[in-house]
């Protein structure tokens, strides 16, 4: 039996705020709502949530500060993100503050519902042998189940959903240069459809996880004309 997800929305509109959240409960999910910041703080405090729905602009702290500030503390959380701007510039700064998803309003909710169900799903560690799920990534042992990298010294580092989708995307496919257009494909993920500059921001981003030096990148390699390669020894 599958778990009931249990989603937060961080949205200073009323109106949308109690739309999306009569229709969230009436697709199955627990659902819990916040006006700012501050009551989505109070919200994580009482409860754990599976993903959080989070409007870019609102008074006081904005969206895109609130991401940054749990990615910061080390809160992966999987974060789609509302906006009525739809500027390809917001996406990139999202990307790059560690959002997940991206959605422009105004949007249609079933679609809301697919995103939430492709970031916060996992794979069923039961059905895959542990030989399968770990991949040598530079220093880190890079686990599929438990989705983290964990270094040498033992140190784990969490990933969000965005980071492990494209990560096990490239180590899957070691050594082959994968076009940006395969990765949209992979990630399943109709935002990269529309902007493809989505890629380059998660990229960057892995890369300054794994990389030990993230300007001069040795495992995620850029194949210019195609896209991007996991080179792997192994």
């Amino acid at each position: 039996m599958s778990k009931i997800l249990n989603i937060l929305i961080v949205d200073d509109d009323l109106k949308l705020r109690s739309l999306l959240k009569k229709y969230l409960l009436e697709q199955g999910f627990f659902v819990s709502d916040a006006a700012n910041t501050t009551e989505a703080d109070q919200a994580r405090i009482k409860d754990q949530f599976d993903a959080i729905i989070l409007d870019l602009m609102m008074p006081g702290e904005n969206g895109l500060d609130f991401c940054k500030r749990l990615r910061h503390s080390g809160n992966n959380i999987p974060i789609i993100m509302l906006s009525a701007q739809g500027e390809d510039i917001d996406k990139i700064i999202g990307l790059e503050m560690g959002m997940d998803d991206y959605l422009s309003k105004p949007f249609n909710p079933r679609e809301l519902v697919a995103r939430i169900k492709a970031i916060t799903r996992r794979p069923q560690a039961d059905t895959i042998s542990s030989t399968e799920t770990i991949y040598r990534v530079g220093r880190f042992d890079f686990d599929t189940v438990k989705r983290h990298l964990k270094s040498e010294k033992g140190q784990i580092t969490a990933l969000t959903s965005s980071e492990y989708d494209l990560l096990k995307a490239l180590v899957e496919n070691a050594n082959i240069p994968l076009s940006r257009g395969k990765i949209m494909q992979i990630l399943h993920s109709k935002e990269f459809e529309i902007y493809d500059r989505s890629i380059d921001v998660l990229v960057s981003r892995l890369r300054k996880l794994v990389e030990e030096n993230p300007a001069r990148p040795e495992l995620i390699k850029t194949v210019w004309g195609v896209g991007y390669v996991f080179v792997s020894d192994i």
